[in-house]
């Protein structure tokens, strides 16, 4: 079969025929139908986060059908212990034996997928695939961001991507106003944001309107942190979304006094699939989204780094 392999940092994936694998009792082998990228797949490209045994097949975000003809869903959590007090605790995305998809475990920019039954949710059959592969990654980490800013009226958004575009939705269908940060002069994302019923929308350099209950921050960049604090009123909160962010600038303290709070988070619960994508169907949520063969996943990935898109790029087989 085919796949997209990561072999160095720094460095393309490389389409290559590998075996077909096998799936043991515990597992399912999916033929994959589409997998959306990431910014996740960049920072493992770009080392800045680390594939310890490569070569490595990326992508985390899968729609595949089983041998049995049903559809499910992968996320970035591919595995977990299940015995740890973390595991046990129902906190599994804090698991210190966790391995993740398109990391530890082969992804899905391939034909084919092996997949821990536990990290494979269902999927209905009657939507297109690449409209779903986006909901698995930018879907389930946005909701668990949206999760940790309680009942917050007015809500920030920063950096406007994949992730944005579905938690914008949410937050629209929960009756919260959205306040939509992109970067400067990106008035196609701000006019995105304001048609999927944001409240404002400017870029990161404005302060909003009206002070923010809380924020969540989904671009990768430190600096947007005491921006965000600057404009969340006291006792809030601000929620860094990504697996990896440039470093945080020091700030007076007076921007985290009065009870702020800066909160990450940490990949994902099974919990958080069994609420959320029930949820993402009843809204339902839309997904916007750029198509790419599987031969093109490169492209895909520099159109992604460089922002030639909005919504999230899916490699369809």
């Amino acid at each position: 079969m085919r796949a997209m392999q990561f072999i160095s940092t720094g460095e393309p994936l490389h389409l290559t025929e590998v075996p077909t694998p096998t799936a043991a009792e515990d597992q399912l082998l999916l033929t994959v139908e589409a997998c959306a990228v990431c910014r996740t797949d960049l920072h493992l490209m770009d080392g800045e986060v680390e594939i310890k045994d490569p070569p490595r097949t990326l992508g985390h975000q899968i729609v595949g059908i089983d041998e049995r003809g049903d559809r499910f869903g992968v996320p970035w959590l591919g595995w977990t212990c299940g015995t740890c007090s973390f595991c046990v605790a129902g906190k599994e995305n804090l698991c210190p034996n966790a391995k993740f998809t398109g990391c530890d475990i082969d992804g899905g920019f391939a034909d084919e997928a092996v997949v821990d039954r536990r990290y494979a949710f269902p999927l209905p059959k009657d939507q297109p695939a690449e409209q779903l592969a986006p909901l698995l990654c930018a879907g389930l980490i946005g909701f668990r961001c949206l999760s940790f800013t309680g009942e917050a009226t007015n809500l920030g958004i920063y950096g406007f991507g994949a992730a944005a575009h579905v938690i914008t939705q949410v937050a629209v269908h929960q009756q919260r106003s959205v306040f939509a940060f992109t970067r400067p002069k990106d008035t196609e994302a701000q006019a995105k944001a304001s048609e999927l019923g944001a409240t404002w929308a400017g870029d990161s350099e404005q302060q909003p309107p009206e002070p923010l209950d809380a924020a969540i921050i989904f671009a990768p960049v430190g600096e947007l942190v005491p921006k965000a604090l600057a404009a969340t009123k006291p006792g809030g909160t601000v929620v860094c979304g990504g697996i990896h962010m440039s470093d945080i600038p020091s700030f007076p303290y007076e921007l985290l006094w009065h009870e702020r709070t800066i909160k990450s988070v940490a990949n994902l619960t099974r919990t958080d699939g069994e609420e959320f994508l029930p949820l993402a169907a009843e809204i339902p949520i839309r997904t916007e989204v750029t198509t790419y063969p599987l031969e093109q996943t490169n492209q895909a990935l520099d159109d992604l780094r460089h922002g030639r898109f909005t919504g999230s790029a899916v490699i369809v087989l």
